[in-house]
């Protein structure tokens, strides 16, 4: 079925043009000489989309967008306007017109902006179909995506949960490894126990063998009582052990023995230990690769990568970005207790061109730090990060956004103190939402001369 478009135009002559032009594309067109009659169509009629002048005798466009929106409040409208009216169509994009073209039209720029519009419009109704599927089947917070790639990460997760094979979770950062993890142990009949995480890459070797195996009383200094390691709190559920490629050489071998055996040996004891646990580990980095390169044992390796499932990187799975965006917006909208509704068109289309090299938790960050410095009731362009504005293969409009004309370096000045602001001058959460580390927020601080 071809998609239907309203044209809304009180120029007969231009409502005519228009008309043929965009049948011709192949779209199936309706046509209204003002508001009125387009409020009225909208009430009886399903459309993918309105094209729709602003200045009209009877009810303007402005006044005609917020009565559709209200009828049906996700359905796109581009906004025509002659030049010397662009900021009122500025105005009606910030309630939520998908964007807008100035007259003359340019015949080239109406279609594929009325492309865009519709691949948008599309995209959003199968995230709300998926949102419906996704809440039946309950695969865990956060585990989330309409992509080729993640349903078959979820045909894999459903395979593999109900046996005790060990499970290998390999993906760059921020991919949501540790969520297909907690998605497989809940999938269990081990998820009646909680998982028990840790970390190898965030505790030096000494103190990982303790934490993995314990130690008895006096086995090294500042042993001063007996500790039970994660082995055992994990007996009867799953260790996961996130960042195993950044384990040393000698604890990779008493994880194989423990694998191998089901038994442990704590630190400074001399009797095991069984233990029944299943283990799962994840990594960003190719095992393969760090084994040929004699930084990971070949025989643990194997030994873990019975089942493995690959976590693709966002920038791999775009028409996700969407769906993840707004689950986002929810969470932090009610956790910040913030009025905004929506990302505009605009700003999700931003959202959907950048590369992600952060990944989903980049893209968590991103929306949280647009919630808490954002004024309005939507998320716009100038709301998103400036380094959002760097991908050299999507020509950023600037029309939502008044930072144009300055520097790089202005914007970022305004941003970080902006932020700063938002947050009553927490540094540690304003170097949090911005993506840097403290002591850059410091240094930047001090370039600006604050103290």
């Amino acid at each position: 079925m071809s998609p239907k478009i309203l044209i809304v135009d009180d120029d007969s002559t231009h409502l005519k043009m228009l008309t043929t032009v965009l049948e011709d594309e192949g779209y199936d067109i309706e046509g209204a000489q003002n508001g009125v009659e387009a409020v009225a169509a909208v009430e009886k009629t399903y459309f993918d989309l309105i094209l729709m002048d602003i200045r009209m005798a009877e009810m303007d466009g402005l006044t005609a967008q917020q009565a559709i929106h209200a009828i049906s409040p996700k359905i796109p409208i581009i906004m025509m306007t002659a030049y010397a009216s662009v900021k009122t169509a500025i105005k009606a994009m910030k309630r939520g017109a998908f964007d807008y073209l100035t007259k003359p039209l340019d015949i080239d720029e109406l279609k594929l902006l009325t492309e865009r519009a519709l691949h948008h419009y599309r995209l959003e109704k199968e995230n709300r179909r998926l949102q419906q599927r996704l809440g039946q089947q309950d695969l865990g917070e956060n585990f989330i995506g309409r992509s080729k790639a993640m349903q078959e990460v979820f045909e894999k997760v459903t395979m593999v949960a109900e046996f005790s094979a060990t499970v290998l979770i390999s993906g760059e950062s921020g991919t949501g490894k540790e969520l297909v993890a907690a998605a497989i142990h809940s999938h269990s009949s081990r998820g009646v126990s909680p998982m028990v995480t840790i970390n190898c890459a965030a505790l030096p070797e000494t103190l990982l063998e303790s934490e993995l195996f314990g130690h008895e009383k006096g086995a090294f200094t500042g042993a001063v009582k007996k500790r039970i390691g994660h082995f055992q709190k994990a007996a009867g559920s799953t260790l996961f052990l996130d960042e195993i490629g950044e384990m040393a050489l000698s604890t990779q071998a008493k994880v194989l023995r423990t694998i191998q055996e089901k038994e442990v040996q704590p630190v400074g004891g001399n009797e095991t230990i069984e233990v029944d646990v299943r283990i799962m580990a994840a990594t960003n980095k190719d095992l393969a690769t760090e084994v040929s390169k004699g930084r990971f044992r070949e025989d643990l390796y194997y030994r873990l990568n019975v089942f493995q499932i690959e976590v693709p990187p966002l920038r791999e799975r775009r028409e996700d970005i969407p769906l993840l965006a707004d689950f986002f917006l929810t969470r932090y909208t009610k956790e910040n207790r913030s009025q905004i509704q929506s990302i505009s068109p605009k700003a999700m289309d931003m959202l959907m061109r950048y590369d992600w090299p952060g990944n989903v938790r980049e893209l968590e960050n991103t929306i949280e730090r647009s919630v808490i410095i954002c004024q309005g009731d939507t998320i716009t362009t100038d709301t998103l990060p400036a380094v959002l504005n760097k991908d050299p293969a999507y020509p950023i409009d600037r029309r939502e956004s008044h930072t144009l004309g300055r520097t790089l370096k202005e914007a970022e000045k305004e941003m970080i103190l902006q932020t700063l602001e938002e947050v009553g001058g927490n540094r540690t959460k304003t170097a949090k939402i911005l993506g840097i580390s403290r002591r850059t927020l410091q240094l930047k601080l001090k370039q600006y001369g604050v103290n």
